[in-house]
């Protein structure tokens, strides 16, 4: 199964993207040009349903970051299910507050990289048959 894009889904990516908050900016500035241990990440990405804040989709591996409106009632669980969503389709989720990322960045960096080296295969929902493979077949031994 491929990710379906609609189109007011990007475009709402593209918002997101344009009015990224203080602490998105900056671990972006950290995320791009694949400045942790070579993972390509992209942001403001649907997935599914969701638009994600930031995703390696080589590594599966998502990183929100929450203002504190997050932090109560239905946001709270709403964010939960999200979570339970994206871990379904294989995802591993790494959540952290605003504050967080603003006071602590090297830690948040730490916690990312960690995951990162602890992270299996993308999910097949996003991945892409190599050259030669079809829905079903086995993939081809990748040579190391």
């Amino acid at each position: 199964m491929t990710n379906v894009r609609r189109p007011a889904q990007l475009s709402f990516a593209r918002r997101l993207r344009r009015e990224s908050t203080d602490a998105e900016r900056l671990l972006w500035s950290r995320l791009r040009r694949k400045y942790l241990e070579g993972a390509k990440f992209k942001r403001q990405q649907p997935i599914g349903s969701y638009i994600v804040d930031f995703v390696s989709f080589e590594k599966g591996l998502v990183v929100e970051v929450d203002g504190g409106q997050h932090a109560e009632g239905e946001m709270l669980e709403r964010d939960a299910e999200r979570t339970r969503q994206l871990e379904a389709k294989g995802y591993r989720v790494l959540r952290f507050w605003d504050n967080e990322v603003l006071s602590n960045l090297d830690g948040v960096l730490e916690t990312v990289l960690d995951a990162l080296a602890r992270t299996g295969p993308p999910p097949l929902s996003n991945s892409l048959p190599r050259r030669g493979e079809r829905d079903g077949a086995p993939p081809a031994p990748q040579r190391l």
